[in-house]
């Protein structure tokens, strides 16, 4: 029989197993990006230049809760609305609303430490996840590409070898894919991530974490992080 879910300290929640799991026992993490490695939507904040940040955010949060079934049309919905706001007010949102959030450091060099690479795969954009990547050390990303001309953006995403959206499907994918090219189980792999299209790859990881996520990711994760940092999994995995 499964372990029921229990509260084994304040703001920290499983299901499914026993802990404490190692560390060691795991050869892959994969972070979504937006509210779960860092502390922002940044659709959400890019829409603000063009004056759509309430609009935007709305579908962002229904999208995010699983209200919406087609993530691609609501992404393309939302990238359109930020048609001709400037890359420079990306960098705004990057130096001035962008942050890690807490224990994001304090967990990455736990996971380095046992041996472990580092996935980010994101519904967000290239932009953002390459600065990521390059600021903690991450071994493989994937992401959205928005377009630009004349240093502003076009509305619209560009096409990558792997399609034009990094989606629920998507995020499953490049999962697989990279324990595929480190020839390791998906057991092996740990998958975080607050919003319903982490639930594809959250499924096929041997450790699933939700990190103040919604209700629908929250339930079926077996690790919930629902107060505090990042770093509170290894309360759990060490």
């Amino acid at each position: 029989m499964t372990p029921a879910p229990h509260e084994i300290s304040p703001g920290l929640v499983i299901q499914g197993f026993t802990p404490p799991l190692a560390l060691k026992d795991f050869k892959l993490i994969a972070f979504d990006m937006d509210s779960t490695l860092i502390n922002i939507e940044c659709v959400d904040e890019i829409a603000a230049a063009a004056g759509r940040k309430d609009e935007v955010a709305a579908i962002t949060e229904a999208a995010m809760r699983g209200e919406i079934a087609d993530y691609k049309a609501s992404l393309r919905q939302r990238v359109a609305l930020l048609k001709d706001v400037s890359v420079q007010h990306m960098e705004d949102v990057y130096a001035r609303r962008l942050q890690l959030n807490p224990g994001a450091e304090t967990l990455v060099a736990a996971c380095k430490a046992a041996g472990m690479k580092l996935l980010l795969v994101s519904g967000g954009f290239s932009f953002f996840t390459d600065r990521i990547r390059d600021r903690l050390g991450v071994d493989f990303t994937r992401s959205n590409v928005l377009g630009v001309e004349d240093g502003k953006l076009t509305g619209a995403m560009v096409d990558q070898p792997w399609g034009d959206i990094c989606d629920g499907a998507e995020k499953r994918r490049m999962l697989l894919e990279t324990c595929e090219s480190l020839g390791i189980s998906p057991r092996q792999a740990i998958a975080m991530g607050d919003g319903a299209n982490d639930l594809p790859m959250m499924g096929e990881a041997g450790l699933s974490v939700a990190y103040h996520a919604k209700p629908k990711v929250r339930e079926a994760a077996m690790v919930a992080i629902d107060s505090g940092g990042l770093d509170r999994l290894l309360e759990v995995v060490r």
